[in-house]
C-alpha cells in the first residue's frame, strides 16, 4: 500500500497525510536527507527486522548500522518494498553479509522468535511510534524529534540522576 494511503487512513484523511509527509520531507531536506514519500510503500517489516537481528548478532553493530542505512534509503528515498527478498539481500550485502548466509537466514525462521519477543516488549513499554528512542530502559522519546528535544531530555535525565532520583 502506498504510504500516503496508509497515512490517510491512520491520521484522518488525505489532507492530514499530505501535511505530515510534507513536514517530514522538509525536515529531512533541511538535514540533507532525501525523502520521496510519494514513492514509499508500506510493507510488513518482520523479515527486515530479522535481517537486522542477523547483522547485529553475527556481524556486530557496524554491520547492523550499514544494513539499517540501506533499508532506510530503500524505503524513504527509492520507494523500494523492504519486504522484498532482493531489497533485503542488497541490504545484507551493504552490511558485508555473504549472499549465501543472508539467503539461508531469509529461508529459515532464525531470529523470528527474538524479533517477535522484541515487538511484544515494545508493546509492553507502550511504544507505538516509529521511531521511539529508549534511553537507559526508562526514558522514551517517541517519533522523529528535533535535536533540541533530545538535548532537553538528556539534561533532564542528568539532573534527575544528579539529584538521586
Amino acid at each position: 500500500m502506498p504510504v500516503l494511503d496508509a497515512y490517510a487512513r491512520k491520521f484522518g484523511g488525505p489532507d492530514k497525510a499530505a501535511k505530515i509527509v510534507d513536514h517530514v520531507t522538509t525536515v529531512a531536506r533541511e538535514s540533507g536527507i532525501t525523502f520521496n514519500m510519494d514513492r514509499a510503500v508500506r510493507a510488513n517489516t518482520l523479515r527486515a527486522h530479522r535481517m537486522m537481528h542477523l547483522a547485529l548478532t553475527h556481524y556486530g553493530p557496524s554491520a547492523q548500522g550499514a544494513m539499517k542505512q540501506r533499508l532506510l534509503e530503500a524505503y524513504f528515498t527509492n520507494g523500494d518494498n523492504v519486504a522484498d527478498d532482493d531489497v533485503l539481500l542488497d541490504a545484507a550485502s551493504a552490511a558485508g553479509i555473504p549472499a549465501e548466509t543472508a539467503r539461508a537466514w531469509l529461508d529459515s525462521d532464525e531470529g523470528d522468535a527474538e524479533v517477535r519477543r522484541d515487538i511484544i516488549e515494545a508493546g509492553e513499554l507502550g511504544i507505538t511510534a516509529v521511531p521511539t528512542f529508549v534511553i537507559d530502559g526508562r526514558w522514551a522519546i517517541p517519533g522523529a524529534q528535533d535535536v533540541e528535544v533530545f538535548v532537553r531530555a538528556l539534561k533532564r535525565m542528568h539532573d534527575k540522576a544528579a539529584a538521586g532520583e
